[in-house]
């Protein structure tokens, strides 16, 4: 294979944003070009790297990039089944971001700097998946970080926007210091940074801290992939361009973290306490999450939400010992959230507003949207993880994982013994994924039934209607909405839609890749992938029992509703993060009737931002003030003294620069007069 080709993969969207940047504002014609065909072409290119590749095949290149005093940097390039198959999804997913964004921010003037960030994004996530060295991949994982600051806060007009962007970049952050320290103790232990050589001291058992290390990273891999506790970010991370929130949720950020840990997995392999952590971890999660987003009324938060609790299934799965199962649910994650966010921000536009209880009022929202209408619930039914799309196949592999995993059995393919995997971990991850497809059957069946079926929204769409005014969201509900400004009268351009049906078709047809060995298993570690019968049946009917019991709660709200009786609990209007209080509003929401007295500490996240703004943010903010008062008043105050006495001083000086000699005369003589007397005294 030549390496030019692995290498332009994430040049070429590099050399994009440095020339979107440069030339976008002075010729915005070339800016859509220019963030475009870049994208477009590494896409390809690392579909071509792919199929060049094969299946059961490996690449390493490597030249150092310099000296440290102790392990090189090396400027490398590792080729495997698992890069070759996150490298197309990102091409891919960042191929419709890119072509979306050109319709969704036609009107945004500062659409060229957004659209450089996007490919620098891209070419960061890349960097991650391509590089074989840690330390390399470690500034693609920080220009990520950075990226998404600035991406989060483009409408950094908003209040909501700044806030989430810092948020974001604080919280990734805190991740990071320990995966910093981590990553250096792991190359001191191995000797070298190379992924590589790493995964050899693993397997001969020469790191001497493996449960450190294992710890010290899950640090940094809670922040970038929004694991608990470290998951707050990314709901609020909604107040950004809804495209940047399907590239983040889909392709880049979030799944950067998964996907280190399982190119690391022998490393923890050698720690059982680290991947009981991690179990824990992933099934608070997973099961938090997944009732968050039964009681948003965003519907930006809802996806957030899933996301959240999806990366959960992928740690458990890791967590079980089994990469593969974690790397195929991430991939055909990828697809169908990014299909739903996409979606998302058609049904906003047309909607004018992201509140789903205000879309169930929207007369014929679901005839206005056709497109996004028929796709959404296409990527909903994959996220339920009902058959024969996608996001079944992939579940259930996780579910067989555990499973395995809880019998002693662990199917780690061969990446260590199968002993290696606590049986705690994979009873963990079991029930509480096990919970969570119950969980996700029901909000997603509730976001699909008040977003597109309610009695008001089943009316036939009018010229006045599409003019009218956006309703009201519900008052106590957190929101984030960025600023609008789509005419909901105007049909989404093909740019919006023909995205939708380019990712509809992984989301219906990857999973079947996982069925027979020589297909997907054959290009990862060779493992099976098939879902064993108990777990199929169980797992599909936990979420069919979801989605029934979801659609009972709406049917019951609904005529609830129309006989003029309010719903029980309806106390569930939820407080607005942003503009006016907003009136309230009563709809047919099954959530409410679903977790009964959790609704509203589960639409809140269960208080885990107040909580963390007690603990944390306040006592940070009162440090800041009293070191603002010791530099104003003490350290400023000492600092003006000494300017004031010196000004005294030379006042006092001056006063004695009268120009006449005698006078200075007259001082020398008494001077040395003073001074004899004291000599002979």
């Amino acid at each position: 294979m030549n390496l030019a080709l692995p290498v332009l993969v994430p040049a070429l969207p590099a050399l994009g944003a440095a020339a979107t940047l440069a030339v976008g504002k002075k010729a915005p014609g070339l800016a859509r070009p220019l963030a475009i065909v870049p994208v477009a072409v590494s896409a390809v290119l690392a579909l071509v790297v792919a199929l060049q590749l094969g299946t059961g095949r490996t690449l390493d290149a490597a030249t150092r990039l310099t000296p440290t005093g102790g392990p090189d940097i090396a400027l490398s390039v590792h080729l495997d089944g698992f890069t070759s198959l996150i490298s197309v999804l990102v091409g891919l997913v960042a191929t419709c971001v890119q072509v979306y964004s050109t319709a969704y921010l036609k009107e945004d003037r500062r659409y060229p700097s957004y659209a450089a960030l996007v490919s620098l994004f891209t070419a960061a996530m890349f960097l991650v998946v391509y590089s074989g060295d840690l330390v390399v991949l470690l500034v693609g994982w920080e220009v990520m970080g950075v990226c998404s600051y600035f991406l989060i806060g483009h409408h950094w007009e908003t209040a909501d926007a700044r806030s989430a962007s810092l948020k974001a970049f604080l919280v990734t952050k805190l991740g990071d210091v320990p995966f910093l320290f981590g990553i250096f103790l792991l190359g001191a232990d191995a000797g070298s940074f190379r992924i590589s050589d790493v995964l050899a001291a693993a397997g001969e058992g020469r790191l001497g801290h493996p449960t450190l290390i294992a710890l010290l990273l899950l640090g940094g891999v809670a922040g970038k992939s929004a694991q608990f506790p470290l998951h707050t970010w990314l709901p609020d991370a909604m107040a950004g361009p809804t495209p940047v929130s399907a590239l983040i949720h889909a392709a880049t950020m979030v799944a950067a973290g998964i996907y280190l840990v399982a190119r690391l997995l022998p490393v923890f392999l050698q720690s059982g306490a680290a991947l009981v952590v991690l179990a824990v971890m992933a099934a608070v999660t997973m099961i938090g999450s997944a009732l968050c987003a039964l009681a948003q009324d965003d519907l930006k938060r809802v996806l957030a939400y899933s996301t959240v609790g999806q990366l959960g299934y992928m740690a458990g799965a890791l967590a079980s010992g089994d990469r593969e199962a974690s790397v195929f649910h991430l991939v055909s994650h990828g697809a169908f959230k990014a299909l739903l966010f996409l979606a998302a921000g058609v049904v906003i536009h047309a909607a004018h507003t992201n509140s789903i209880s205000a879309m169930s009022r929207v007369p014929g929202l679901r005839k206005r949207v056709p497109d996004a209408y028929w796709t959404m619930g296409i990527a909903l039914v994959a996220l339920a993880g009902l058959p024969p799309f996608s996001g079944f196949f992939s579940k259930e592999a996780v579910l067989t994982a555990a499973e395995h995993a809880a019998n002693g059995e662990a199917l780690t393919n061969g990446l260590g013994p199968a002993s290696a995997v606590p049986q705690a971990a994979g009873w963990i991850v079991l029930i509480s994924a096990a919970l969570t497809a119950l969980l996700t059957g029901a909000y997603a069946t509730r976001l699909f039934l008040v977003t597109f079926h309610s009695p008001a929204g089943s009316a036939v769409p009018t010229a006045a209607a599409a003019q009218a005014a956006p309703a009201e969201h519900e008052a106590d509900a957190p929101y984030s909405p960025e600023p609008d400004e789509a005419d909901p009268a105007t049909a989404e351009p093909p740019a919006m839609r023909w995205p939708l049906w380019v990712l509809a078709v992984p989301t219906m047809a990857f999973g079947v890749a996982g069925l027979r060995s020589d297909w997907l298993p054959a290009l990862l570690d060779g493992g099976s992938l098939r879902p064993t019968g108990v777990t199929a049946v169980t797992g599909t009917g936990l979420a069919v029992v979801g989605v029934l019991a979801a659609y009972g709660a709406w049917r019951s709200a609904t005529a609830r509703l129309g006989t003029g009786r309010p719903a029980p609990a309806a106390a569930g209007r939820v407080p607005e993060q942003a503009g006016a209080p907003a009136a309230e509003v009563i709809v047919a929401d099954p959530g409410r009737t679903l977790l009964g007295p959790l609704f509203g500490p589960a639409r809140h996240g269960f208080g885990v931002d107040r909580l963390y703004h007690l603990l944390f943010v306040r006592p940070v903010t009162a440090a800041a003030r009293l070191v603002r008062f010791l530099d104003r008043e003490v350290v400023e105050g000492y600092v003006q003294g000494s300017g004031i006495g010196a000004n005294l001083l030379g006042r006092a000086v001056r006063l004695a620069q009268t120009g006449n000699a005698q006078t200075y005369l007259s001082a020398l003589l008494a001077g040395v007069v003073l001074l004899a007397v004291l000599v002979a005294v």
